[in-house]
């Protein structure tokens, strides 16, 4: 008999508390992921709107006269433009499902879910704000511009933790944000594809754009069962027993794949990236593809790899 329970197994009140006493174990993880990640992503400099120096470069014919430095250029026999380095002055919000399912780890996996989403999380706050962005937690913070921002949101989690008593949304409440925003959603997005939808709608109701990140675990997509299985709910409110369970694999991908085709669906209808991010698999990696898919004034793409 092979079964599989998940870590969510547990009273809500004490699921949180473990949430929140393993955040700092978390922030250390986030900030050495982001650590490893900054200099690469944040050493491809660019010219554009901004307030700080970046360089001299020799004026070409047909630009505006107004754009010489004269005083640069007196030192020399020719024209010099100072140019900007481009800043982004945009607001990064920032969403992670805490909700039950998230908590579910197998034999297969190096952490939970919520785990891996917290880190990636955390770590994709503090790049942000290293890259002149500032960073929100969707219905938890403002919009922070501070290299503390990691522990600011950890702080904010945690407290939201231990008031929790009643299991967390698997979507983030469904607020417009503004033309300005980006919005990055991470989650396994396990609940009814058209309520994602709904909730992608009206958050780029005003223009925003984003990228959703969805978190597997390795068994969720290998259903290695055989023989008499024993499946619970996340919540633990409702089981299934399968006397043969390998005769479940075909019909139960078939149906996983419908679904993430509805979610990508949900995200190409509205501009946003979509990608799909096992948690056996590098954070740093699935982190540095999601940071350079918000990186830049360029639009977002539908169609990405974590």
């Amino acid at each position: 008999m092979a079964t599989e329970t998940p870590v969510s197994d547990r009273p809500i009140r004490q699921q949180a508390a473990a949430l929140a006493a393993r955040l700092p174990s978390l922030v250390v993880a986030a900030r050495q992921v982001a650590h490893t990640l900054f200099h690469g992503v944040h050493g491809r400099r660019q010219a554009g709107p901004g307030e700080a120096f970046w360089q001299f470069r020799p004026f070409i014919s047909g630009e505006p006269a107004a754009r010489v430095d004269w005083r640069r250029s007196a030192r020399e026999d020719r024209a010099f433009v100072r140019e900007r380095e481009w800043q982004a002055s945009h607001t990064v919000w920032i969403w992670f499902d805490r909700s039950a399912s998230m908590a579910f780890a197998s034999s297969l996996a190096p952490c939970a879910k919520v785990d891996r989403a917290a880190v990636l999380a955390l770590a994709l706050a503090d790049l942000a704000v290293r890259g002149g962005e500032r960073a929100g937690l969707v219905g938890l913070t403002r919009p922070l511009a501070t290299r503390g921002v990691i522990e600011r949101f950890a702080e904010a989690i945690a407290a939201d933790e231990r008031l929790r008593g009643a299991p967390a949304s698997g979507l983030p409440a469904p607020e417009p944000l503004t033309a300005r925003s980006k919005a990055v959603l991470i989650g396994d997005f396990l609940g009814e594809a058209q309520d994602a939808a709904q909730t992608i709608r009206a958050l780029s109701a005003q223009g925003a754009v984003g990228q959703v990140l969805m978190i597997a675990d390795p068994i969720e997509e290998a259903f290695p069962f055989v023989g008499h299985t024993e499946f619970l709910a996340a919540d633990a409110a409702a089981r299934l027993r399968a006397p043969r369970a390998q005769n479940l694999r075909e019909p139960y991908l078939e149906r996983l794949a419908e679904h993430r085709e509805a979610i990508r669906a949900a995200c190409a209808a509205r501009g946003w990236g979509f990608a799909l991010h096992r948690t056996d698999r590098s954070a740093a990696q699935a982190l540095l593809a999601l940071r350079s898919r918000l990186a830049g004034p360029g639009p977002t793409t539908t169609a990405w790899s974590a």
